[in-house]
């Protein structure tokens, strides 16, 4: 047999293997890997997507965070001006009510200073009129000598 012939017929089983796997093996394997590459290429698409939305989100959380955080001091700040000024009305009314119950006393003490005064003018008055009565040795008569009395009272 020739070399030839050989070759020739050897590249014809060849060909048709060629054909064959052309024709219908590599279409689907062309088109798995094709689809595979879709998917990965999806996958990455989604997950960068995943990324930014992430990003994003931290981001709004970190805002909110802030925001919350600035709104908590205010509020605290708020209270403690609230508390201060609580306390210092109180202290207030303390005061204010201190003053009162100061000028009550003072003039309770004043009206009684008044009463023993006049008590003590009254004791001082009869004393006075029994001194006078042992004196003269005779009664005086209160009815008689009431504006000399009366006088006696004021002068005392």
């Amino acid at each position: 047999m020739n070399i030839n012939a050989s070759l020739f017929i050897q590249w014809i089983p060849f060909i048709v293997l060629v054909f064959v796997t052309m024709k219908f093996i590599w279409p689907p394997i062309v088109k798995a890997l094709d689809e595979r590459a879709d998917k990965i290429r999806t996958g990455l698409a989604a997950a960068d997507q995943a990324k930014a939305e992430l990003a994003t989100a931290n981001k709004k959380v970190d805002e909110q965070l802030a925001q919350t955080r600035n709104e908590t001091t205010k509020l605290l700040s708020d209270a403690e001006k609230r508390g201060a000024a609580i306390v210092d009305e109180a202290k207030k009314r303390a005061e204010d009510e201190a003053a009162k119950i100061i000028a009550a006393a003072k003039a309770e003490a004043e009206q009684q200073s008044v009463r023993a005064r006049e008590a003590l003018r009254e004791q001082v008055a009869a004393l006075a009129v029994k001194g006078a009565e042992q004196i003269l040795q005779r009664e005086v008569n209160a009815s008689v000598h009431a504006e000399l009395l009366n006088r006696l009272k004021t002068e005392l």
